[in-house]
C-alpha cells in the first residue's frame, strides 16, 4: 500500500544540513495513524516530531530538536488501528495508533482476529479518549441504532478499530450489513456525502473535535446521535473497552448540549522485536519539556496526553508495556 507521508518542515529542513553531525546514520521509525481527516494522523504528526532528533539537527540545550539522537519518525496516514497493528506485527511500521478494543482482540487473537493472534504487539503509553460520532444530518434525530435499518450508513473504513467496533454495536439492535446500505469510508468521505445527501448517517470514532465534522458542523450542519444511559451499558456489556463518555456542547458550532456516547483509549503501540534502548528514549522524549509544548500547542486532544494517564487502563488491557516504556515509566515513579 502507499502511505501520505508526513515530516514537518523542520524534520525536512534538519535531514539536509550539512556538515559532520550528518554523516550518523539515521534511524527511521514509521508511526502509523489513520486518515488526514481525522484525530490519529494530527496527534501522529506531533509525536514524530517531538520525538525526532534527525541527524545534524542542532542539540536540544541549543534549542534544537529534543527527541531521541539520530531518530527521524515519520508519520504516515493509513486506514488506522487494524492496518497500523497488523503493519507493526508483519514489520511494515515500528509503531502506529490504534485502538485499546481492537489492539486487546488482536494481540489475543480473540473475536473477529480468532485464531490470527498479533504476539508482538506492546504499548508505549495510553493516549487519549476517543469518542464515537454517530452523524446525522442538522435536524434528524435517531430513538436507538435500530433506526438505522434500511438506511445508508457509513462505517468507516476498512482496516480501521472504528468499523470493528460499530458492526459489534449495530448486532445488539438488529442491524447488520445485510439490512443496511453501508459505505466503507474515511472521515472525509462520509462528511461529504453526508453534506451531499448520500448518507443518512454515518460513524466515527476519534478524539475532538474531528476537523471534517467542524467543517460540515459550520457549513451544511449536522446532528450527533445521544446514547441513552441503557444503550450505553449494553454496548459496555459487548465491548467492554467502550465506557460512556460526554462530547461537550459547543465542540461543534449548532450542537449545544452534551453528547452521550461510547468511547475507547487511543494507544501507542510498538513491536516486540524494537530495542528496549530505542523504545525508552523514544517513551522519554515523549514526556519532555519540549514535548510538552508541541503537545499542548497541536491540536485540542494532546492537552490530554499525559504522562498521569499514560497507563490507564494497561492492567486490565492484556497487552503488555514495551521493556523499554515500563523502564521508563518505573524510573519515573509513575510504576511500581
Amino acid at each position: 500500500m502507499t502511505f501520505m507521508k508526513s515530516l514537518s518542515g523542520a524534520l525536512l529542513a534538519a535531514t539536509l544540513v550539512a556538515g559532520p553531525a550528518a554523516a550518523q546514520d539515521p534511524t527511521f521509525f514509521r508511526i502509523g495513524t489513520g486518515g488526514a481527516g481525522g484525530t490519529y494522523f494530527p496527534i501522529g504528526g506531533t509525536i514524530a516530531n517531538a520525538i525526532s532528533a534527525p541527524p545534524g539537527s542542532r542539540a536540544c540545550e541549543d534549542g534544537g530538536q529534543c527527541g531521541v539522537p539520530g531518530l527521524i519518525a515519520i508519520a504516515q496516514s493509513t486506514t488506522a488501528s487494524v492496518f497500523n497493528n497488523a503493519a507493526i506485527q508483519n514489520g511494515e511500521l515500528e509503531a502506529g495508533l490504534a485502538a485499546a478494543d481492537v489492539t486487546r482482540s488482536m494481540h489475543l487473537g480473540e473475536g473477529a482476529f480468532e485464531g490470527n493472534a498479533s504476539d508482538k504487539l506492546r504499548i508505549i503509553a495510553n493516549l487519549f479518549p476517543e469518542d464515537l460520532h454517530l452523524v446525522l444530518p442538522a435536524g434528524v434525530e435517531l430513538d436507538t441504532l435500530a433506526d438505522l435499518e434500511g438506511k445508508r450508513v457509513g462505517i468507516a473504513q476498512a482496516g480501521s478499530g472504528t468499523q470493528v467496533a460499530v458492526l459489534q454495536m449495530l448486532e445488539i439492535w438488529g442491524i447488520t450489513r445485510d439490512n443496511i446500505d453501508e459505505a466503507e469510508l474515511n472521515q472525509n468521505q462520509s462528511a461529504e456525502r453526508l453534506a451531499d445527501g448520500q448518507l443518512d448517517a454515518y460513524f466515527y470514532a476519534a478524539g475532538w473535535p474531528v476537523a471534517a465534522m467542524v467543517q460540515l458542523a459550520s457549513t451544511k450542519g449536522m446532528a450527533l446521535h445521544s446514547f441513552s444511559d441503557e444503550d450505553l451499558a449494553k454496548i459496555n456489556a459487548v465491548i467492554p473497552a467502550y465506557i460512556p463518555s460526554v462530547i461537550p456542547g459547543g465542540v461543534y458550532e449548532g450542537i449545544d448540549t452534551d453528547t452521550k456516547t461510547p468511547a475507547v483509549s487511543a494507544l501507542l503501540v510498538t513491536s516486540s522485536d524494537l530495542s528496549e534502548e530505542l523504545i525508552h528514549g523514544i517513551t522519554e522524549a515523549m514526556w519532555n519539556d519540549s514535548s510538552r509544548k508541541m503537545l499542548d500547542n497541536g491540536h485540542a486532544k494532546g492537552k490530554q496526553i499525559t504522562p498521569d494517564s499514560a497507563l490507564n487502563g494497561m492492567e486490565s488491557l492484556g497487552v503488555p508495556l514495551h521493556p523499554g516504556a515500563e523502564r521508563f515509566y518505573r524510573e519515573a515513579g509513575l510504576l511500581k
